[in-house]
């Protein structure tokens, strides 16, 4: 007798571009952690995509390029279409705003499962209220079969302002492998330029792509305002900021006109985050927006306490006072305040960071994570049995 086994069903995420970031890293690691025998994975990039997919050659992942130009590029609908096709995925997965056309494109193609994930903002919607974005979601909706967002301040929006049905939306949190991101045994590793872990070296640290969204301006003026202050503490201070983007050239520049550039480090993209962070003694996220932010939760893991903005998500990672300090967006002086009293009270940063570490393993898991997309995935592929089917094994 021959027996016929199911092939895994084939999941197609569509996302804007795969490059080192933390939604990227999320992605990777969410693939990484869903059974292989239950379900496969496609990855379409609505750009392109870099080196940073050979984390995920020996999964056996397909993953195609659309090419999308800058501005309007009707031809990428074309060639997501013949993609789809050809795939023939059982489940797309889009994300963002940039995404969310696929979903019109998906449903065309055939894809019959769909579902959509808000994972933050973009600089030109901020709060989500753009009349012609709101519009497109409206419209799109209707084509969706279920919501993911990752915080409860981004569950309220789609169901508030997008309209999404309650029971559509679930809330899954980011994960973090806290076993990668582990707090530092030992003293700091020399790492920068010559010096510049010198003289007890209190490192404020960043992660993250260097574009406006991200704000590192803010971080790099309070900085410049604290090492111009007598306090004798503040000549420890170093800043890195590890990410690349249009901003990073503007940061740089700024330092160097301060005379600052030799207590500074902006080493570009790196691959060794998790290095990185075990030689900062401060992490500070200064973004306008956010959803749900995977290095605040790396950082966190790392046992690092956390100053950051009091946008989107970040609230509900940083408990102000417990593992961290809030601060509003763009405001130099009151960052510059809280990143001086972690290098005053230095027992105050080793407190709130064991604490952060403890949050993370508790709430943040990545097969935790895992079970909750795998959760969404099966009730749309696995719909339950219908009242007569039910009858008839009774």
């Amino acid at each position: 007798m021959t027996v016929f086994l199911e092939q895994p069903r084939l999941v197609v995420h569509l996302i804007h571009q795969l490059d080192a970031g933390g939604f990227e890293n999320g992605l990777i690691n969410l693939i990484k952690h869903m059974p292989p025998d239950r379900y496969r994975h496609a990855i379409v990039c609505l750009k392109d995509y870099s080196d940073f997919e050979s984390q995920l050659q020996t999964r056996g992942v397909e993953i195609i390029s659309l090419n999308k130009r800058e501005g309007k590029d009707f031809g990428h609908y074309l060639r997501m279409f013949k993609a789809l096709r050809a795939l023939q995925p059982d489940l797309i997965h889009t994300r963002n705003l940039c995404g969310l056309e696929g979903q019109l494109v998906a449903a065309l193609a055939g894809v019959k499962l769909r579902v959509h994930g808000e994972h933050g903002r973009d600089m030109f919607d901020l709060f989500g209220k753009r009349l012609k974005y709101q519009l497109l979601r409206r419209c799109l909706r209707p084509l969706i079969g279920h919501f993911i967002a990752v915080s409860a301040d981004l569950e309220h929006w789609l169901i508030d302002s997008v309209g999404a049905q309650p029971e559509r939306v679930s809330q899954i949190a980011n994960g973090v492998d806290s076993i990668q991101f582990h707090p530092r045994l030992g003293p700091p590793a020399a790492i920068g330029p010559a010096g510049f872990m010198q003289d007890n070296a209190f490192v404020i640290g960043s992660v993250g792509r260097m574009v406006d969204l991200k704000n590192h301006v803010t971080l790099v003026e309070a900085f410049l305002r604290l090492i111009a202050s007598p306090h004798p503490a503040h000549q420890r201070l170093r800043l890195m900021i590890v990410g690349d983007g249009p901003a990073r050239a503007e940061c740089i520049d700024m330092l160097t006109r301060a005379g600052a550039s030799h207590r500074a480090w902006l080493p570009g993209e790196r691959g060794d985050i998790a290095q990185l962070l075990r030689a900062m003694d401060l992490f500070v996220l200064p973004s306008l927006a956010e959803g749900s932010s995977n290095t605040i939760l790396e950082a966190m893991a790392t046992g690092l306490p956390v100053v950051a903005t009091a946008v989107g998500g970040n609230t509900e990672l940083v408990r102000a006072g417990f593992t961290g300090i809030l601060v509003p967006p763009k405001s130099p002086e009151l960052m510059a305040a809280a990143i001086a009293d972690y290098c005053r009270i230095p027992e105050m940063g080793a407190r709130h960071g064991m604490r952060a570490r403890s949050q993370v393993i508790a709430q943040h898991s990545l097969p935790a994570m895992a079970r909750g997309y795998l959760a969404v995935y099966d009730s749309l592929t696995q719909p339950p049995p219908c009242p007569h089917t039910l009858a008839n094994r009774a």
